[in-house]
């Protein structure tokens, strides 16, 4: 089982669905309704049991996004301690849930702080990054090689345990490389070795995919030290996730602390993936199948647009847990096809408001998070009822996917009020509720079912149906229903007619809506 060499079509993996890139978990299709849990959550498997599990019962959650610590697997060099992902993975199968890996290794959030104690101690061969001061922080530079060598040895060590204790389960179905990679309070290593190979000619396959030549200042201009320091970073994650990889190809991801203001690299993490510097990361880490945004910003959407573009599957495994994350699963699925969605600090949500452990207001307003990131109010309710139908759409929405019959929205700002849908016989605009404390966002999905017949399923919307414009006709309801999806078909509930169609909308809860129409 632990043979490299071995495949099974039957591993999770991306595969193409209708052009579409999809997680594939035993054969099937699988959409990771998830949330992340607080970093140290994972350290303590009775901790996971009292304080995780038990709070996310009921969340309709179908996969979990979990750390792994690399300082409690190889506490003590080449001597590995795999306890707590087995017991991970046993709590996971006993509650039916699947595993995202977060694997803090040589960095996390721009440090180096679950590195062993071994290699915490040893700063002379594992060499920390030095800023223009000549200062050290506490960042194990990228080109350090025997730091990736030993980071990639225990990561491709984890991944062929995993393979040996859960290839025949597909418990674990992704890894994440690192965390929120980078430099912060310096744009680049000014160590001796970083300024020398800051001093030589940008490296053949970066010059080439820039069309640029010469050092990478000449190169690069004002861009040059966040550049070489994304070089440096995705070839060190490159070389992790190959070596792991190559014992099992679980598909692998990096994720980006977010480029935020004031905009110059180090005041968020320079070299990470953030958007503008993909191209270098696409070119030094093909290994990775995607980059990933942490998202807490005021509006999510435009984050979900970006990061959603072809050749880059979204994926969310940091989001604001606040009311409006419910609003921006539904809008990530729809609109970007998302492969994963998860509010991060997931256990928290069955608290009350009091007990949330938020940071504290000068550390998110130095990182630049929007303080009603953390708000809980309301949010497991809404939450819990988007996953829950979106899990009850599965079949129609394979279905439909891809296709100008499925539009999805969501509210962008606190100026946009609304979108104007076209489909091929009708056209509908869609009125937003204003935002509102504790309470979704305007979102929603439409399916066009068939010439005349629309499913909606939305939220804090109302909708007028329009004949084509050139028309010159009316349009009114053959019918009009509340209901359900279950395993992708409509339930009728109450039929809507008199006072009712005067206004077709969704409320504060994510709700369906069938209806059948015609022009006179």
């Amino acid at each position: 089982m632990g043979d490299a060499g071995k495949t099974n079509s039957l591993i999770p993996e991306i595969r193409n669905d209708k052009g579409i890139p999809t997680l594939y978990v035993k054969g099937e299709p699988f959409f990771a309704l998830s949330g992340e849990i607080h970093n140290s959550s994972a350290s303590s498997l009775e901790y996971m049991e009292e304080h995780v599990w038990k709070q996310i019962e009921g969340m309709h959650l179908n996969a979990l996004i979990v750390p792994l610590y690399w300082e409690t697997i190889e506490p003590e060099e080449g001597k590995f301690d795999f306890t707590l992902p087995d017991g991970l993975i046993a709590q996971a199968r006993e509650h039916g849930m699947h595993l995202t890996f977060l694997w803090f290794g040589l960095w996390k959030n721009a440090e180096s702080f679950y590195v062993p104690g071994w290699m915490k101690r040893d700063s002379e061969t594992y060499w920390r990054v030095e800023n223009v001061m000549g200062e050290k922080i506490n960042t194990i530079s990228p080109l350090c090689e025997k730091a990736v060598e030993k980071d990639a040895h225990a990561f491709s060590t984890l991944m062929e345990h995993i393979r040996e204790v859960d290839e025949e389960e597909s418990t674990v179905i992704v890894m994440q490389v690192e965390n929120e990679i980078g430099l912060l309070n310096t744009a680049r290593d000014y160590s001796a070795l970083a300024n020398e190979k800051f001093a030589e000619d940008v490296p053949e396959e970066i010059a080439n995919l820039y069309n640029v030549s010469g050092d990478w200042k000449s190169a690069f201009a004002e861009n040059a030290e966040e550049y070489f320091m994304a070089y440096y970073f995705a070839k060190a994650v490159e070389k992790i996730t190959s070596a792991g990889r190559e014992k099992y190809p679980l598909p692998c991801y990096a994720n980006a602390w977010l480029r935020q203001y004031p905009w110059y690299a180090g005041s968020y993490p320079s070299g990470g993936p953030v958007r503008e510097v993909h191209k270098i990361w696409k070119q030094m880490a093909p290994s990775l199948f995607t980059l990933a945004p942490d998202i807490y910003v005021p509006y999510v959407a435009n984050v979900l647009d970006e990061y959603g573009y072809e050749g880059n599957p979204l994926f969310v495994p940091e989001v604001r847990k606040d009311a409006v994350t419910a609003s921006y699963a539904l809008y990530a699925f729809g609109k970007q096809n998302a492969i994963c969605y998860a509010p991060f600090g997931i256990e928290e949500l069955s608290l009350s408001p009091e007990e949330v452990d938020r940071p504290p207001m000068e550390v998110m307003i130095a990182l630049n998070i929007d303080p009603s990131a953390f708000e809980i109010q309301g949010s497991k309710e809404y939450l819990s009822r988007t996953y829950e139908l979106i899990d009850e759409m599965k079949p129609l929405y394979l279905e439909y996917r891809g296709t100008e019959q499925l539009k999805s929205y969501v509210k962008k700002s606190d100026t946009d009020f609304g979108t104007y849908l076209q489909f091929k016989n009708y056209d509908i605009a869609v009125s937003y509720a204003p935002k509102m404390p504790a309470k979704p966002l305007a979102s929603g999905m439409i399916y066009e079912l068939d010439e005349d017949k629309f499913l909606i399923v939305g939220m804090n919307s109302s909708f007028t149906f329009r004949a084509k414009e050139g028309e010159g006709k009316k349009v009114n309801f053959v019918r009009a229903e509340e209901g359900e999806i279950r395993n992708g078909k409509w339930i009728p509930g109450r039929i809507l007619n008199g006072d009712e169609q005067m206004s077709i909308r969704c409320g504060d809860m994510i709700g369906c809506l069938y209806v059948e129409l015609y022009k006179y």
